[in-house]
């Protein structure tokens, strides 16, 4: 893989990782459309690192109040409780935000469907015309749920049993076109959240998942160097990534509260139908 490569690769993880569009789809199709050798599954999973750290970075604040949060409850257990101090201590908001057991909740069935559907994500759920139909699907789902919902609430109103909606929604996106962001977006609006904060808590909960898939990638990360993608052009990909994907949370964002979903939609049953 040359640089350009390994930067194209990395723009089009950081965009597509936070829009409701799939990022795993776009990684899958855009060797076919360079007409170059699939890096394969390790190397999509990799170039998380760099929309992983997008997301750290850019949610800083809530990433804080989670810690503290966490700090709270481990200080607490241990009887040690006040040495950290939280406005929300319940299952509800921290500091307006989310806690860290919602986001605990919202993350396991991710990673139990992912492991008991490994084979099928690395081998069947690949193909174009499975790639296809989910773009389709989603986006007749992201339109639909989004125009008929009625959903007001703010993140500091959302409870264990909207984390759990979410995360249960977004075991979907293990199927390359459903989109990790779309599938939980659809989750949240589901759920009765507001567009913002359905989005912000899409964000939220990616960061364990993709952190998760790539510790379990790690055992690969010497093929990766030492084969054909190499660690100069993986490190341009990294770089990429972050870059991009900081770009595109902020993009996103202002994009939905103006907008909506009907664009993202579009995009995906139009993409859909020209791969079928």
């Amino acid at each position: 893989m040359n640089l350009f490569e390994a930067f194209l690769y990395g723009a089009v993880q950081g965009i597509t990782e936070y829009l409701p569009v799939s990022s795993s789809a776009h990684l899958i199709l855009l060797p076919k459309f360079l007409g170059t050798q699939d890096p394969g599954l390790t190397f999509d999973v990799f170039l998380h690192i760099g929309t992983l750290f997008s997301t750290l970075i850019y949610f800083r604040a809530d990433w804080w109040a989670v810690l503290q949060d966490f700090l709270t409850d481990f200080r607490k257990i241990f009887g040690r409780a006040g040495a950290v101090s939280s406005s929300g201590s319940g299952p509800r908001a921290v500091q307006g935000l989310v806690s860290w057991r919602m986001i605990a909740l919202a993350t396991i069935p991710a990673l139990a469907a992912g492991a008991l559907l490994k084979p099928l994500i690395e081998t069947v759920f690949r193909g174009v015309d499975v790639i296809a139909w989910a773009l389709i699907v989603g986006g007749v789902l992201l339109f639909f749920v989004d125009r008929f919902s009625r959903g007001t609430r703010d993140l500091g109103q959302a409870g264990f049993r909207d984390a759990l909606g979410v995360g249960l929604a977004q075991c979907l996106s293990l199927v390359p076109g459903m989109s990790r962001s779309g599938s939980t977006m659809i989750g949240g609006r589901l759920m009765g959240l507001d567009r913002y904060s359905a989005a912000r808590f899409s964000f939220l909960i990616s960061a364990p998942v993709t952190l998760a898939a790539i510790i379990f990638e790690l055992r690969h990360w010497g093929e990766l160097v030492s084969g054909a993608v190499g660690l100069a052009p993986l490190m341009v990909a990294l770089l990429s990534s972050f870059v991009f994907g900081m770009l595109a949370i902020g993009g996103l964002l202002r994009i939905l509260r103006r907008f909506g979903f009907l664009g993202f939609a579009v995009y995906r049953v139009v993409l859909g139908a020209f791969l079928l």
